[in-house]
């Protein structure tokens, strides 16, 4: 398979093995909703995420806890072209590498080594993102052809050729600009790859009519006609005449009289307003899930029905598969934040087209180049759609992250009154924890108490560099006196531990024979085996290998078993 050498490879080339793991430190001030009342209770893990920090940094952060576990990774890094003046800032240990970053930045049009900076900043990320992927997951990122083949031939290198998916195509824009006498940039790209090549088939465009899919953007829609096979809880037999029963999803304006016996909608149902179905028809459309949408005042119907169809979705995304243009992206934005706030959005209409395609309503996804918070938003807006219950986790380095990004998800959440979209007028719902990045955690700081971590902190750092397990910290508090705080196939963890110095120094912390006894009896009864970590041993390897038990001691030793 051919690779792509450029400079700065060589010193890259492992750099995201050697980023240091920072805990994510919650801020309820910024946060939206209970998530980040109490840190330590793990409830932030779970909930959705904005970080503002360094992404690199932030990616090993979320490795713990999201190891394997993210369904779908949406990126829009910058695109290089020159104007974007972004400033390569890895810290890489490497002195050649360091002064040839001094040179030239921020990074500009005028800088003929752009590409090389480009595909450092670039490898290490996509690195800590196929490690964040689950096994049936995939990545999206949006380009423009400056990079798009550089961008490939990395791709193919991380993730394989052979899981490489699509080139998608996207109309960005109704109004290109005459920048070049030999054309107009109309399309930009969007490369999809597989973290592992699978026989999953992608959901395709949904499947409406065509007047349907026209009016589904219509302000001047009345309502959607939606029958459920049993009546919403509270709803008594009876007979409903017309206007007196109602929500807003059920309109009874739009239904001349209901009946209701046993708790079920008596059939036939009749509309009021001209309909091209016969009743018969139209009943047995309402009993499999279609909806009537009403577009007009005078009560003149539609209708949508959410289906997939068969095929895969087509590597062109434009208008006729509701994907918006960037200006409209930017009036999107600007009516919930206000005027002249970030460059280039993307439609939200995008985001959500690929997120259904991959995932189901329980997905994790995850943008680290947040930007203007889209892809949250998209995802508030599917959830509220369909009762889902997918979570977001963006990362955003740049000083707006608190007052665009998060502000943009606090108002969705919220609703934003004066917006023009109903669906901008209510409330999505929903709630995300706001994290900064705490100080690197730095194993040789822990001899002088300078960095010491939480205890819970330490045993996720520990048990996924030692197994590559992703658990939150609720998930790891002691369980015994001993330390165990995690089993894992035929292994149990046990951590020796407390952020005190004086405790770390005195024979409490210390392993001794009568831990591995009781540890060595749990072994012998559950046919398991233990790795303990703790400051130090009174009882040699040697004897502990005959109990079962490997031992490793803090801050230098981390085991991962073979």
């Amino acid at each position: 398979m051919p690779t792509l050498e450029f400079k700065g490879k060589q010193h890259i080339y492992a750099h995201h093995l050697t980023v240091p793991y920072r805990p994510l430190v919650p801020d309820a001030d910024r946060s939206a909703g209970p998530g980040a009342a109490d840190p330590g209770s793990g409830t932030a893990a779970d909930d959705n995420l904005i970080i503002h920090g360094d992404n690199l940094h932030a990616l090993k952060a979320l490795l713990p806890r999201y190891a394997g576990r993210v369904k779908c990774v949406y990126i829009d890094p910058p695109y290089n072209t020159g104007n974007e003046g972004w400033i390569y800032n890895d810290k890489v240990n490497s002195p050649l590498m360091k002064a040839w970053l001094k040179e030239n930045s921020p990074v500009d049009g005028e800088d003929l080594e752009r590409h090389d900076k480009w595909l450092c900043m670039m490898w290490p990320r996509l690195h800590l993102l196929k490690e964040l992927l689950a096994d049936d997951g995939a990545i999206f990122i949006s380009i423009d052809d400056t990079e798009v083949g550089n961008l490939r031939l990395i791709l193919d290198e991380i993730f394989g050729e052979a899981n490489f998916v699509a080139t998608f195509s996207r109309v960005r824009t109704e109004t290109p600009a005459g920048l070049s006498r030999k054309t107009k940039t109309v399309c930009e790209f969007v490369l999809c790859y597989e973290k592992v090549k699978n026989s999953r088939k992608f959901r395709g465009i949904p499947k409406v009519s065509p007047s349907a899919n026209t009016l589904m953007n219509q302000s001047n829609a009345v309502g959607i006609l939606s029958f459920p096979a049993s009546t919403p809880t509270g709803l008594k037999d009876g007979i409903y005449e017309k206007g007196k029963y109602g929500t807003k999803r059920y309109p009874i304006n739009l239904i001349e009289t209901v009946k209701v016996t046993n708790g079920k909608f008596d059939r036939p149902l009749k509309l009021s307003g001209r309909f091209r179905w016969s009743q018969a028809y139209l009943d047995r459309q309402l009993s499999s899930g279609v909806r009537v949408r009403i577009a007009t005042k005078n009560f003149q119907p539609s209708y949508e029905k959410d289906e997939y169809e068969v095929e895969a979705p087509p590597n062109l995304l434009n208008f006729e598969v509701g994907i918006a243009t960037n200006e409209q992206a930017t009036t999107e934005l600007e009516e919930i934040i206000g005027q002249n706030t970030l460059d280039y959005p993307k439609p939200m209409s995008l985001v959500s087209y690929l997120v259904n395609a991959v995932c189901d309503d329980t997905a994790i996804v995850l943008d680290s180049f947040a930007g203007s918070g889209t892809t949250a938003h998209a995802v508030l807006a599917l959830n509220k759609a369909d009762d889902g219950n997918r979570k977001f986790i963006l990362v955003e380095c740049e000083a707006y992250a608190d007052n665009i990004t998060a502000e943009r998800i606090r108002r969705v959440i919220k609703g934003v009154p004066k917006a023009k979209d109903a669906t901008l007028r209510e409330s999505l719902g929903g709630s995300f924890t706001y994290c900064t990045l705490g100080e690197p955690l730095d194993a040789e700081a822990m001899l002088t108490g300078a960095n010491l971590p939480d205890r819970s902190t330490l045993a996720a750092w520990l048990l996924h560099t030692a197994t590559g397990v992703s658990a939150g910290p609720a998930d790891l508090e002691s369980q015994n006196d001993d330390g165990l705080f995690h089993s894992e196939g035929s292994t149990d963890y046990y951590l020796l531990y407390r952020p005190d110095l004086e405790w770390l120094h005195g024979h409490d912390a210390m392993f001794n024979e009568e831990r591995a006894k009781r540890i060595a009896a749990v072994n012998r009864e559950k046919g398991r085996e233990a790795v303990v970590f703790a400051p130090g041993k009174y009882i040699t390897q040697r004897d502990l290998t005959a109990m079962g038990i490997t031992f490793c001691q803090l801050p230098y030793d981390v085991h991962r078993p073979g």
